[in-house]
Order: structure tokens, then sequence, then C-alpha cells
């Protein structure tokens, strides 16, 4: 797939350099030429322009490409004014980076209906894990369900999750476990994670496996604290 990334502070590189890994085409825009020099051999592409700028703007592949991510978080009239160009020329998918409340406002009055908050929800999975020392990561997919990755409680190590029982006892579903380990690569130590694929009756829940649970808050939290 091919996607333009328009600012490349440090959301918008770790971003155009992670598609770029996962082997998608990736155009990353930058109005700093150093920036743009600095990541030309981990992004596709890297072109130095002003996303303000329509005439220089009309020279990428907009309308080819299967989105377009305004990444811009620092100078949000800039990131405001490119949407609002991107949507003059009729992009068909933008993807808009929030920092504030009224750029919100304004992107929703655009019909901006994707956009991202990276720091309010690094903010929230962290405020979770604080709150929860045995959550390991979070997410919320709605108002009232979330997705939680946990240890196993030593309640159910060695159970099925047939035996566990976790739906009927605590309304949570287990969508996967995954192993965490840690390999030696290049003589730095790298930690992995490997999911087991989706869970079935006949997962065991084994000693230091992760649980992908979701349900609603506060059922996954009641699972935790009563079979910790």
């Amino acid at each position: 797939m091919k996607y333009i990334v328009l600012g490349l502070g440090h959301f918008g590189r770790s971003l155009a350099v992670h598609l770029t890994e996962q082997g998608h085409e990736v155009i990353a825009v930058d109005k700093s030429l150093t920036i743009v020099e600095q990541l030309k051999d981990k992004i596709t592409h890297t072109v130095c322009m002003d996303s303000t700028d329509r005439e220089a703007m009309t020279s990428l592949p907009l309308k080819d490409s299967n989105a377009v991510i305004v990444a811009i978080g620092e100078d949000e009239g800039a990131s405001l004014l490119t949407t609002a160009l991107l949507k003059q020329l009729q992009v068909r998918r933008i993807i808009g980076r929030v920092v504030s409340e009224l750029q919100k406002t304004v992107l929703q009055a655009m019909q901006i209906d994707e956009y991202i908050m990276p720091e309010e929800e690094a903010a929230e999975r962290l405020a979770m894990r604080l709150d929860n020392v045995d959550i390991i990561d979070s997410f919320k997919v709605s108002d009232r369900y979330s997705i939680v990755e946990t240890r196993v409680p030593d309640k159910y190590v060695g159970m099925t999750l047939k035996e566990a029982n976790l739906t009927n006892v605590y309304k949570v579903i287990v969508l996967t476990t995954v192993k965490s380990y840690d390999r030696s690569v290049k003589g730095k130590t790298v930690h992995y994670k490997e999911a087991s694929g989706i869970a079935s009756s006949d997962t065991i829940l084994e000693e230091e496996d992760l649980l992908v649970l979701f349900g609603e808050l506060s059922d996954i939290k009641r699972l935790i604290q009563k079979a910790g």
C-alpha cells in the first residue's frame, strides 16, 4: 500500500519508518532538509517540502495514496492549513493528528472523521498501567470496552480456558495468550512477544504467559484483583 506522511517530528518519523519496515511504500514530507536527509535511508521516499504550499503539494501522488497522514504536531496552524489544502484537493482518506480540543473541533468541522491523539492515548494507557501494576498494556475499543494485556493470574496457571471459565465468571473474553522472552541480537538483549494465535477452550494458561482480554474494564479489573 502507498502512504504519505506529512511532518517528521517524533510521531511522524516513527510512523513512516514502521510503515516502511512493514513493506509499504511511504512518501515522507518535512520542510526541514536536515530531518529529510537523516531519514532518507529508513523511509521509501523523503521529500523536503512545505505542506502548506498548494503548488508543491500537487506534485505528490495524493490521489494514488491509500491515506495521507497529517502528522504535524508542534505547529497547529500549519497542521490545519495542510489538512484544509488536502480537503480542497479532494484527497480520499485524510488522517489528522490532534494535539488540542480546539484542533479536534476544527477537524470535525472540516468533516475529517479520522484523527489520532497519540499523546492523550499514550497518557491514558500509562495511567491504566500505573493504576494497576498487573496491567501490561491496554487500549480502549469504545467507551465501554477495552483490550487489556495482563499476566496469567496464579490461580489459573496450568488450567485450560474451559476449566478457568473466565467468560462466564468474569464476563471477559480471552483473545490470545502471549509468550514473552529475551533474545541476544548482535550483542544486545532484545525483548520479544509472540502470540499463540486465537485462543480456544483447550488453550493452556502457563506460568509467565500474558493474557490478552476483551471486555468491560471493570470486569477485567475484577478478574485481576480476585484471581491474582
